[in-house]
C-alpha cells in the first residue's frame, strides 16, 4: 500500500513537472504541486527501504558534497567548426552539395551555456557527463538531477534501451540577474556572464545549491547504437514526446535562402529570448548523408556554427576604478550607467591600460559605446564625440597605488603601469597566494578567492609560506568552514608538497614567469639553489627565458621578503630538485612546437607533456625557431598569419599523433589525411556517434 502511494506520487508529480517546466501550460497550482511534495517526501524518509535516485524529491538536492569522477564518453563529443561570415556558410553549403548532392539542413539555435550527455538505461537518467576534453568529463548526476527541465523518468514506452541525449545546461538570465544581486550583497565577486555562471554552478559540490540557482537544460542530439531513426528532425520530434525539452526555435531549410532568412530573424530576434544565444547551428538533417560525409579529427563534416556578430550599445561613464593585480599591474576598470548587451545588464568594462586610453581619448561623463567580444567580455570600442559635454577635460592617469599609495612605476617597453610594493600592498599579497593554490601551481583544494582572503582578514595568512602552518582547529570555526572542510584544506595543503618542482617554481608568481618557462628553467637548473644562483648570462641559456625574463628573476630573488618566504616554504617540504624523468622517444628531438586552438581528443596540456615525453620543446610564441604548430578548432588569426609569413609547417591533432606512432615515417613530413571514410570508421562507429 505504502509503496503503491509512492510511485503514484512520483508518477504524478513527475508528470505535474513536465507540464509546469517543459509545456508551461501548468494543470494544478504551486500550492498543490507542493502538497504532493511534501507527502512524497514524508514517505520516502519513513521508509527508506523504497528510495529511489530518480525521484522526484532529488529536485531539492542534497547538502552532501562529492567529489567529481572522470568519465569516459562511450561517444566523443566533438566540437563544431565556427564561421562569422554568411559568405563561408554558404561555401560550407557548397561543399555538402558537390560531395552529396541537394541535401535538407536543419536550423538550431546555439545557445551559450555548458555542453551535457545525459546517458538513459530503461527509460531512466543513468548518468550525466560535463563535455569535458570531448573524451571525457565530470560525472555530474547529483547535479542536474535537481534541474526540472531534464527528465529523470522517460515518458512513453517506445524508447531505445541505452541511449544518450546531448544538450546545453543554461542559465536565464531571470536566474542570473537574481544570482548576482545575492552575491554582491553577500560581497561576493558576480559572474561575468550566463554561461560562466552556469559552468560554475554545475560543478558546485552541493547540489542544494543548484536547486537553488534556476539552471534550465535544452537537448538537441541523440546519440547512440542502432538509433530507429533515419533524420536528426525526426529524432528530436521523438525526443520531445519523451519528455526532452527540445527548443521551438528549430526548423528544416532547403537552400542557402532558407538558412539565410533563419539567421536573420534570430539575429534581431535573440534579443528577446530569456536565455543566452551567440549563434546558428547548421546541420544536415539525414542521417545516411551525415555517415557519408564523415568526420574530420575535430568536428563533424556535416554541420557548422554560425556565430552572430557582438552587439554594440551606447552609454555613460560614470567613472573609472583602477585595479591592482597580483604583480602590481594596475588596469583602469570603466563603471558605467547600466546597459541591456546580449542579454546581461553592463555595467563595468575593461580599458586596458593608460595607451589605451589615450587612444580612446575618453573622458568622464562621455557617451561610449560599448561591446561584448564574443558574447562575454565588454569592452569600450569609441566615444560618441557628438555628444560630449562642452566643458570636458581629458582624463588624468593616476600616479599613486589606488590601495597602498605607492607611487606607480611604467618599465620600458610595457603598457602598464606597476605598483612596486609587492610586500605591503594587500591585493597583490592576496593575488600571489592565490596564484600559488592554483590547480596548475600547487593545486591546493578548498581554498577559492573568499576563503583566502577570510583567512588573511584573520591573521592566519599572510603570504604563501603560512598555508604550510595551517591547522584544522584554526580553520573550522571560521564562516562558510567547519571541521570536515577544515580537515579537507589541510590534507590537499599536504598533498601539495609532492607538487613536481617546475610547478613548484610557477607558483612562486615571478613576474613572466608562467607555466613553459618554468618548465624549461626546473629542466635547465634542476633545482631552486642552482636558479637562484644563476646569474643574467647563465639565465637566458635557458631555453625561452630571455633578458626581461632573466632581469625578473633576478629582482625576484634579491628581496629579502621573497628568500624570507621561499626558506620557509623549503622547510615546509615543498620540492626543489627536479626528479630525473626518462624520455619515452626521441621522434621530437630538436623539434619545436607551439599549440594552438581547441583539440578533439586531448587537452592542451595532454599534448604538451606528449611532446615533452618524445623530446620535443613546447614554445609559447610563433617565431622563426618553431619547427610545427598543431592547429585545433579555431586557431588564433594572428598565430596563423605569423606561421603563413614566417613558413611554419601546421599540422592537425591527428597528424601530430601519427608521428608518435611507432610505424611513423622517419621524415619531418606528416603523412597525407586519411579519407573521411576511415575517420569516421574510427570517430563514429554508428549513425548516433555525434558531438
Amino acid at each position: 500500500m505504502i509503496r503503491r502511494r509512492i510511485e503514484e506520487l512520483r508518477e504524478q508529480l513527475n508528470r505535474h513537472n513536465y507540464k509546469y517546466y517543459v509545456e508551461n501550460a501548468p494543470e494544478i497550482s504551486d500550492f498543490e504541486f507542493d502538497a504532493l511534495m511534501h507527502e512524497l517526501l514524508r514517505l520516502e524518509r519513513e521508509h527508506p527501504e523504497y528510495a529511489d535516485p530518480n525521484s522526484p524529491t532529488v529536485r531539492v538536492g542534497s547538502d552532501l558534497t562529492a567529489e567529481f569522477e572522470t568519465v569516459k564518453h562511450r561517444f566523443p563529443m566533438l566540437s563544431l567548426g565556427n564561421t562569422y561570415s554568411l559568405e563561408e556558410l554558404h561555401e560550407f553549403i557548397g561543399r555538402i552539395e558537390r560531395e552529396a548532392g541537394t541535401a535538407e539542413y536543419v536550423c538550431e539555435l546555439k545557445f551559450d551555456g555548458t555542453a551535457i550527455s545525459l546517458t538513459y538505461e530503461h527509460g531512466r537518467l543513468l548518468r550525466a557527463v560535463t563535455r569535458g576534453d570531448g573524451t571525457q568529463g565530470d560525472d555530474v548526476t547529483a547535479n542536474v538531477r535537481t534541474i526540472r527541465t531534464v527528465p529523470l523518468t522517460l515518458r512513453g514506452d517506445d524508447w531505445p534501451d541505452y541511449f544518450e541525449m546531448r544538450g546545453e545546461i543554461l542559465m536565464p538570465y531571470a536566474s542570473f540577474d537574481r544570482l548576482n544581486a545575492e552575491r554582491e550583497a553577500a560581497g561576493e565577486t558576480p559572474f561575468a556572464n550566463p554561461r560562466n555562471a552556469a559552468a560554475g554552478t554545475l560543478k558546485q559540490q552541493a547540489s542544494s545549491v543548484v536547486a537553488r540557482r534556476g539552471l534550465d537544460a535544452t537537448l538537441y542530439q541523440a546519440a547512440g547504437e542502432n538509433l530507429p531513426f533515419g533524420t536528426h528532425w525526426e529524432s528530436l520530434q521523438k525526443a520531445r514526446e519523451w519528455g526532452f525539452k527540445v527548443s521551438d526555435a528549430m526548423r528544416i531549410c532547403r537552400n542557402t535562402e532558407e538558412i539565410d532568412a533563419y539567421i536573420a530573424h534570430w539575429d534581431e530576434a535573440r534579443k528577446s529570448l530569456p536565455f543566452p544565444t551567440d549563434g546558428v547551428v547548421i546541420k544536415v538533417n539525414d542521417f545516411a548523408v551525415r555517415r557519408m560525409l564523415g568526420f574530420t579529427a575535430k568536428s563533424p563534416r556535416w554541420a557548422v556554427a554560425y556565430k552572430f556578430k557582438a552587439e554594440q550599445a551606447s552609454t555613460r561613464l560614470i567613472s573609472v576604478d583602477f585595479q591592482v593585480g597580483r604583480t602590481g599591474a594596475i588596469t583602469p576598470v570603466a563603471n558605467l550607467e547600466p546597459v541591456q548587451l546580449a542579454g546581461t545588464t553592463v555595467r563595468r568594462a575593461t580599458l586596458h591600460n593608460a595607451e589605451q586610453m589615450a587612444l580612446l581619448d575618453i573622458r568622464p561623463n562621455d557617451t561610449v559605446f560599448v561591446e561584448k567580444g564574443g558574447e562575454i567580455i565588454p569592452k569600450i570600442t569609441g566615444v560618441d564625440l557628438a555628444l560630449r559635454p562642452a566643458d570636458s577635460r581629458p582624463f588624468e592617469y593616476i600616479d599613486r597605488c589606488p590601495e597602498c599609495g605607492t607611487p606607480l612605476v611604467r618599465y620600458e617597453g610595457e603598457a602598464k603601469h606597476y605598483c612596486p610594493n609587492q610586500s605591503g600592498c594587500r591585493p597583490q599579497i592576496l593575488g600571489r597566494i592565490i596564484h600559488f593554490i592554483r590547480r596548475k601551481a600547487m593545486d591546493i583544494e578548498g581554498l577559492g578567492e573568499e576563503t583566502v582572503e577570510l583567512l588573511f582578514e584573520n591573521g592566519l595568512l599572510h603570504d604563501a609560506s603560512d598555508l604550510y602552518d595551517l591547522r584544522a582547529e584554526q580553520l573550522a570555526p571560521l564562516p562558510r568552514l567547519g571541521e570536515k572542510s577544515a580537515e579537507n584544506i589541510v590534507q590537499s595543503i599536504r598533498n601539495s608538497l609532492e607538487v613536481p618542482f617546475e610547478r613548484v617554481l610557477f607558483a612562486l608568481g615571478i613576474r613572466f614567469v608562467g607555466e613553459t618557462t618554468a618548465k624549461y628553467l626546473a629542466a635547465h637548473f634542476r633545482s631552486l639553489d642552482a636558479v637562484i644562483g644563476a646569474s643574467r648570462e647563465e639565465l637566458v641559456e635557458a631555453d625561452e627565458v630571455g633578458g626581461k625574463i632573466a632581469d625578473a628573476i633576478i629582482d625576484y630573488f634579491a628581496d629579502p621578503e621573497n628568500l624570507r618566504i621561499v626558506e620557509r616554504l623549503r622547510r615546509a617540504g615543498i620540492r626543489t630538485e627536479s626528479e630525473a624523468r626518462e624520455l619515452a622517444s626521441e621522434r621530437l628531438a630538436g623539434r619545436n612546437f607551439v599549440l594552438s586552438g581547441k583539440f578533439a581528443g586531448h587537452s592542451r596540456d595532454e599534448l604538451k607533456a606528449l611532446i615533452e615525453r618524445h623530446g620535443g620543446k613546447n614554445l609559447a610564441a610563433v617565431s622563426a625557431n618553431v619547427d610545427y604548430i598543431v592547429a585545433g578548432e579555431n586557431m588564433g588569426p594572428a598565430k596563423l598569419k605569423k606561421a603563413e609569413k614566417l613558413g611554419v609547417k601546421i599540422i592537425s591533432e591527428e597528424e601530430f599523433l601519427r608521428m608518435l606512432a611507432d610505424d611513423a615515417p622517419s621524415e619531418t613530413e606528416p603523412e597525407p589525411e586519411p579519407k573521411h571514410e576511415d575517420a569516421e570508421a574510427t570517430t563514429s562507429p554508428t549513425q548516433g556517434s555525434l558531438f
